[in-house]
């Protein structure tokens, strides 16, 4: 199984999360590429270590909205947002060529990734972005989205993603940040529920519901309170199931 999260949003002055503590916890990195957090040198930093400590790296997409976080849905035409994808997929990939490295998947952040879920234009544009930018590389999304659907469609890899710090509805979908039940905070609770999407396929919905859960990778989320302890049981945890942690990039 590989273990993500998502690092790199903060920039100037601002740190949000733990980059280095999480980078020692982790296989894989999204890294934020300047738009909807993230900077020059966070990101100069972020893939040297990443390197050093051969985690790999993804390019985190998002929307041109450093003041939102990325947050807040912007419309887009479609050939407008592909190069925007492609300018921050450069941009990545160029501080981990410095490193012996490169971006080695996409994953698109905050309302760009819920967009993409159902929004058949805004996931055609990351299909797009990343078919001309570099076909190797795998889209790492929910699965049964319309993003998944469209970039199996293009002959690009899809690598299906689970939540172990956020809520779940009874039809498979994310719980809104905005309603209660969207972040799950305790660590063994975290844990627990990453042993059973890594073991058993499943995860339980905010109703009780056993939702069917088939990833290849659990992200845990760098910004959310506690993301280090849960990085760190989680870890364990899935280490004592007998769960080998590997990028799936590997």
């Amino acid at each position: 199984m590989d273990l993500n999260a998502d690092l790199g949003e903060g920039f100037g002055i601002w740190r949000l999360g733990d980059d280095d503590a999480l980078l020692s916890l982790i296989t894989s990195a999204n890294v934020a590429c300047g738009f909807h957090g993230g900077d020059a040198p966070t990101m100069r930093r972020v893939c040297e270590e990443a390197a050093r400590r051969e985690v790999a790296v993804g390019a985190q997409v998002g929307y041109r909205d450093l003041a939102g976080f990325g947050r807040r849905h912007i419309a887009y035409d479609f050939a407008e947002l592909r190069d925007e994808v492609i300018y921050q997929l450069g941009a990545l990939d160029a501080f981990c060529r410095l490193f012996g490295t490169r971006v080695r998947y996409l994953k698109p952040h905050g309302a760009l990734y819920h967009a993409a879920t159902r929004d058949e234009k805004e996931a055609a544009a990351l299909v797009a972005a990343v078919d001309e930018y570099d076909h190797r590389l795998p889209l790492l999304c929910q699965p049964g989205s319309v993003l998944a659907q469209l970039a199996v469609g293009a002959g690009l890899r899809v690598v299906a993603e689970g939540f172990a710090d956020r809520g779940y509805l009874p039809n498979g979908k994310l719980v809104p940040r905005s309603a209660p039940g969207a972040l799950v905070t305790d660590p063994e609770q975290v844990a627990e529920r990453a042993v059973r999407m890594a073991t058993e396929r499943t995860v339980v919905a905010v109703d009780g519901t056993v939702v069917p859960c088939p990833v290849e990778s659990i992200c845990l989320h760098g910004d959310t309170p506690g993301a280090v302890a849960s990085a760190e049981m989680v870890r364990a945890a899935l280490i004592d199931a007998g769960v080998a942690l590997t990028p799936f990039t590997a």
